[in-house]
């Protein structure tokens, strides 16, 4: 008989609020099992990137969770003291975030920068963290790697920037990394370029990654499985085959349908119909209402 594999992130009813008590996630289950990448899909508002910082620990000071458990590798977060916490999220986890520019510290080169977490926080030298952090650089294809550690943020590119952080998030070999749109600031040519080297490494290390998109076109290259979500609810989820062959739900059949074309550039845009907007609010606002029932 072969051993049950713990999922690497196991999240089971989250739900958080604002202040004056409106839901910001609602009831979030799901799961991203070791080597997976798990896509999380929806407009803008939808929650995508609140559940990535619900994981990493760093939600907004007005967002409370009030509701449901997060497990990294079968450790309840919930359960532990804020700096063992820290400490596990900070050993396992890594980031690769949206804007590559505002992520970097502009004051500061970039080898420091990419040291820090090895050393700070995972208590490696400062020449074994150089090494590593050299090994990264040449592993995302950057040629001069001497040149762009002793650079600034902004004598890079965009792209290097991206590859600087790519690397950086791999370093520490995290079992998990939150990938929150990050080829939404690149060009389109890059951001073929970023998605194939965010695969490569993914398979290469064996990292589960949760990335966060709007780009249904990037769910179909780079996931196996996929959520999609409105108003921070999960409103389908599947196999990524699976959902594109046969999407379930009106409102995922919506979003495809939205979706531009290459193939046809000059079709014109269709948007989401407002009847699946309206049965979704509807459908929303009762599970809020039976929701608060129990919860005050």
């Amino acid at each position: 008989m072969s051993a049950v594999v713990k999922p690497c992130l196991d999240i089971r009813s989250l739900s958080a609020v604002l202040p004056n008590g409106q839901r910001v996630l609602r009831s979030v289950s799901l799961s991203v099992q070791p080597g997976e990448v798990r896509a999380l899909v929806g407009e803008s508002g939808a929650g995508k990137t609140m559940i990535g910082k619900a994981v990493l620990g760093v939600l907004p000071t007005s967002v409370r969770i009030v509701e449901g458990d997060m497990l990294l590798e079968g450790e309840d977060l919930g359960r532990l003291q804020p700096k063992a916490r820290r400490t596990l999220i900070g050993a396992r986890t890594a980031l690769i975030p949206q804007d590559p520019l505002t992520a970097l510290n502009p004051s500061r080169r970039i080898g420091p920068q990419m040291t820090d977490r090895l050393v700070r926080i995972l208590g490696w030298s400062g020449q074994r963290a150089e090494t590593r952090i050299r090994q990264l650089l040449d592993e995302v294809q950057i040629r001069d790697p001497d040149r762009v550690t002793k650079s600034y943020p902004h004598e890079l590119s965009g792209g290097m920037r991206q590859r600087v952080l790519i690397a950086a998030a791999f370093a520490a070999e995290p079992r998990l990394i939150v990938a929150d749109e990050p080829t939404t600031a690149l060009d389109v040519t890059v951001q073929k370029q970023i998605l194939r080297l965010i695969a490569q490494l993914q398979r290469e290390h064996g990292t589960a990654i949760l990335f966060v998109t709007h780009d249904l076109g990037v769910v179909a290259k780079i996931s196996q499985k996929v959520s999609v979500l409105y108003a921070g609810k999960v409103v389908e989820e599947a196999e990524t085959a699976d959902l594109f062959a046969a999407p379930q739900h009106p409102y995922t059949r919506a979003l495809m349908a939205a979706t531009p074309r290459y193939t046809d550039p000059f079709a014109s845009l269709k948007p989401v119909d407002e009847a699946v907007l309206a049965g979704l609010a509807a459908e929303i606002a009762a599970a809020d209402q039976a929701w608060r029932r129990p919860h005050g």
